[in-house]
C-alpha cells in the first residue's frame, strides 16, 4: 500500500505496508490524559509491555508534559523519570523505543543507552539535537508546533494553515538532510498551536503532506478537539479517537500515536483492509 522507503531504527526497521502504531508512555505526573498513571517505575514498564502485547509497533517514552500551558523540566529531572524505564524496556520488549524530548542531552543519554529514535515536538529547531541524531544515526520525528507548550494555544492564527505547515516541513526536512539525517517522519502536530477548526482541517487534508515524501505520523488520541466536539471528558474520548484515527489513516497517515493501542489496532486493521482492496 505504500511506496515509502523503510525507516531504519538501529536494529529495527519500520516498514509501511500497514499503518504502524506508536504507543504513548507518559512517565509524568501531569500529562493531560494519563498524568500520574504511569510515573511509578514498575507501572510504567508494565504498561509499556502491555502496549507491545496489544500490538504497538513502537513505544514513545516521554517525561515532560507538553499539554497546553505546561512548564519545562530540567534535563536531570526528565532523565530521572525516563532513563530507568527506557533501560528496562530495552531489555523486555522487542520493538523500537522512541524518546519524546526536545532536549539534546536527554536524547543523547537515552540513545546511548539503546533507544532507537527521537520524537522532537520542536521539529529539530535546536542545532544540538540535529547533531545528536547524526551522532547516533537514528530517525527523527519532526513535529509542527506554533509557539511553545506554554504559549501555543494563545490565539493561534494562520493565513493558510496547510500551506504554512508544508513550508515548515520543507524547510525543516531540508535542514535535517543537510545535517546528515535521512530517516525523517513528519507530524503536523494536532493540538499544538491549533484551534478546533485547524485540527479538523489537518485531518481532512492530511494527504497534502504526502508530496513531502516522508512517512506521516498523526496523534489525535484523546485530544481536546474531540472533547470540544463531543462534550466528553478525556477518559470518555476513545470513540472520538477511533473516528479521528480512521479518518487520518484513510487520508494518508502512515503511523498513529495513541494511548489505546488495542482498540486502535482493531480499527486500523479494518481501515487497512479497506485501503488495500
Amino acid at each position: 500500500m505504500s511506496t515509502l522507503s523503510p525507516i531504519i531504527c538501529k536494529d529495527y526497521t519500520l516498514r509501511f505496508e500497514k499503518t504502524l502504531i506508536m504507543g504513548i508512555l507518559n512517565v509524568t505526573p501531569d500529562s493531560f490524559s494519563d498524568g500520574g498513571l504511569f510515573n511509578d517505575f514498575d507501572t510504567a514498564v508494565a504498561h509499556g509491555k502491555k502496549m507491545v502485547s496489544d500490538g504497538a509497533d513502537l513505544i514513545d517514552v516521554g517525561g515532560e508534559s507538553s499539554r497546553p500551558g505546561s512548564a519545562p523540566l530540567s534535563e536531570k529531572e526528565e532523565l530521572d523519570r525516563i532513563l530507568p524505564v527506557v533501560t528496562r524496556l530495552l531489555d523486555e520488549v522487542s520493538v523500537p523505543i522512541s524518546i519524546d524530548t526536545y532536549k539534546p542531552l536527554v536524547a543523547d543519554v537515552c540513545l546511548q543507552a539503546g533507544a532507537h529514535l527521537i520524537n522532537d515536538i520542536t521539529g529539530l529547531t535546536n542545532l544540538e539535537m540535529r547533531k545528536v541524531a547524526v551522532k547516533h544515526n537514528v530517525p527523527v520525528v519532526l513535529m509542527h508546533m506554533r509557539g511553545t507548550p506554554k504559549t501555543m494555544q494563545q490565539n493561534p492564527v494562520y493565513q493558510d494553515m496547510i500551506g504554512e505547515i508544508k513550508v515548515f516541513f520543507q524547510e525543516r526536512v531540508a535542514m535535517a538532510r543537510k545535517a546528515g539525517i535521512q530517516n525523517i517522519i513528519i507530524d503536523p502536530g494536532i493540538g499544538f498551536g491549533k484551534t478546533l477548526e485547524h485540527n479538523l482541517q489537518i485531518l481532512k487534508h492530511l494527504g497534502e503532506f504526502k508530496s513531502l515524501g516522508c512517512p506521516i505520523l498523526i496523534g489525535p488520541s484523546r485530544k481536546s478537539f474531540i472533547g470540544m466536539i463531543t462534550g466528553l471528558s478525556v477518559k470518555e474520548r476513545l470513540d472520538g479517537t477511533l473516528a479521528a484515527v480512521t479518518v487520518a489513516v484513510m487520508n494518508g497517515a502512515n503511523m498513529v500515536r495513541v494511548h489505546d493501542v488495542n482498540e486502535c489496532k482493531r480499527a486500523i486493521q479494518v481501515v487497512d483492509a479497506i485501503r488495500g482492496v
